[in-house]
């Protein structure tokens, strides 16, 4: 049996998910469902800024390159059509246009 993840959403009326390991976060949150805004779900334009926590592995390189101009080098912000699940985590959702603090 497939370990499971549980993904939650902070400060966002959104139901938890209970999702496989390895899962691709952006292919569960769809435009239907989504309590994050997605664009081009490639990792450049940023629509999906949020701050996770928990068990989120690194960006890869091409992510890294677009936080490093979109999220400052803060920690804990990640791309959320970039996230490939390994355990639990918390997404917080920030509107469009919202700097991250």
């Amino acid at each position: 049996m497939s370990r499971r993840c549980t993904v939650r959403f902070e400060g966002i009326p959104h139901a938890p998910l209970q999702l496989a390991a390895g899962a691709d976060l952006s292919e569960h949150l769809t435009v239907l469902n989504s309590p994050v805004l997605f664009g081009c779900r490639t990792g450049i334009c940023g629509t999906c800024m949020v701050e996770l926590s928990g068990d989120v592995p690194p960006p890869g390189e091409s992510e890294a390159e677009t936080l490093e101009i979109l999220a400052d080098g803060r920690s804990g912000v990640r791309l959320a059509c970039q996230v490939h699940l390994q355990g639990d985590i918390v997404i917080t959702a920030r509107p469009p246009g919202a700097a991250v603090p």
